[in-house]
């Protein structure tokens, strides 16, 4: 979600004739967009500010703003404790950011007036969140979340569930669709508890499967989705549209149900893996990944085995795993039980271990498919080379040029590279998209 509202401040950014600099030290503008799902992430901004802090005592005119997660949760105590900060923009009051602009270009920082500004703002949507030169671009239809996980600040810093009007999305992908892009992601802290007016998330995907049909938007992801809210008519309705990738993010969080209920996830293993069945029969090819949290307060050796035991019966393709932190602000930051951190580590070493296994095995299976694979764009380690993803979300690398970029191939997974796969040097192109 991040990357989708950085995306957007930057088309505010350019519309009003703004350049990207290269490096902060020569920049006119700082935007630091956060997040605050992670403790770590806090920690890193807070390094970034105090670097800021001292180029603007050398630079004064420089204007430093906060914006994102971290903006909602602190507030004005962001510039209490760091007053180099100009302006500070929470999730809500991205409509000021045009104010801010103004205030930057004519050198007036009226900090008092924007301040006012945000008191008054209310969440909107961005019209766009394609990022320039893209052929991949993310599509927030919700904003917010009512579940209140207990170990997850998203509510507190991002509000009640927000669903955007399906005009406003049709308009957006149509946008997308005129600029050649490829593939979507809908993006929503729930996604799938879309619900605007009497149109579900399962009813949104079927007009999108019409709206890309025939166009070049051919793949169409979704994130995240929470097991809870998954229902047969979306399963449904992704096996009956091609649009749809055979690959989804699940986050099971956990395997054992009493923690699931400590973490106020409403669903119980039975559910999750039933789910995991009914997607599997519907669409045998479909691979799955998940997020994976271990030392929740309270966890005990026979938790940590529901989870392995979950995880041998699922076997996902690949997973997000970490260790609780206490995050300040949520109700877990203050259950009893916590578990100390060598014993949080040596769990999530057995966590990862088992991973590790289940994906090499997974993707040493799949060498000899054939695969059609959406080129994304050069690789980092060779020029010569170009990086390509499956509708399965793995990742191809074979050689080619920045022409290939935006295209689709037929491809036959040929050789494997860590966790990436490589194909036949000699293998020709079998059906380039439209660039």
């Amino acid at each position: 979600m991040n990357s989708a509202e950085s995306a957007a401040l930057e088309l505010v950014l350019r519309g009003r004739g703004w350049e990207k600099s290269l490096h902060g030290e020569g920049a006119e503008l700082i935007l630091l967009n956060t997040c605050s799902v992670r403790e770590t992430a806090e920690t890193r901004l807070k390094g970034r500010l105090a670097q800021y802090a001292a180029l603007k005592q050398k630079r004064p005119a420089l204007t430093l703003v906060v914006a994102g997660c971290m903006a909602s949760r602190l507030g004005e105590r962001l510039k209490t404790e760091y007053p180099a900060i100009d302006y500070v923009m929470d999730t809500a009051s991205r409509s000021i950011f045009p104010a801010i602009l103004e205030a930057a270009e004519s050198g007036h920082k009226s900090a008092r007036e924007i301040a006012s500004l945000r008191e008054k703002a209310v969440f909107s949507f961005s019209s766009s969140h394609l990022e320039e030169g893209a052929f991949r671009s993310f599509v927030p239809i919700m904003h917010g979340c009512n579940n209140f996980c207990s170990y997850c600040i998203v509510p507190y810093v991002r509000g009640r569930e927000i669903c955007r009007s399906p005009r406003s999305i049709a308009e957006e992908i149509a946008l997308l669709a005129e600029g050649g892009v490829r593939e979507i992601t809908l993006l929503g802290q729930n996604v799938n508890s879309y619900q605007h007016g009497d149109l579900d998330f399962p009813g949104l995907l079927r007009m999108i499967a019409g709206w890309v049909r025939g166009g070049p938007i051919e793949w169409v992801r979704f994130l995240s989705a929470n097991p809870k809210d998954f229902s047969l008519e979306t399963i449904a309705v992704m096996a009956e549209n091609p649009c749809y990738c055979r690959h989804l993010h699940l986050p099971a969080q956990h395997g054992s149900n009493g923690i699931l209920k400590t973490m106020n996830r409403r669903y119980t293993r039975e559910d999750f893996l039933l789910l995991v069945k009914e997607l599997r029969k519907a669409m045998p090819s479909i691979s799955l990944s998940t997020d994976i949290l271990v030392g929740f307060p309270g966890e005990t050796d026979k938790d940590l085995e529901a989870v392995l035991d979950m995880m041998e019966q699922v076997r996902f393709h690949y997973s997000y795993m970490y260790h609780f932190n206490p995050r300040e602000g949520t109700a877990a930051y203050t259950l009893p039980g916590r578990i100390q951190e060598k014993t949080k580590r040596e769990r999530l070493s057995r966590v990862i271990a088992l991973q590790k296994k289940h994906t090499s095995e997974t993707l040493r299976n799949r060498l000899g498919s054939k695969e059609r694979i959406l080129i994304e764009g050069i690789s980092r380690k060779n020029a010569d080379e170009v990086i390509g993803r499956t509708e399965r979300d793995e990742m191809v690398v074979l050689p080619g040029t920045s022409a290939l970029i935006g295209s689709f191939m037929n491809i036959e997974l040929y050789s494997l590279r860590g966790h990436t796969f490589r194909i036949n040097k000699e293998l020709e192109v079998l059906c380039p998209g439209v660039l």
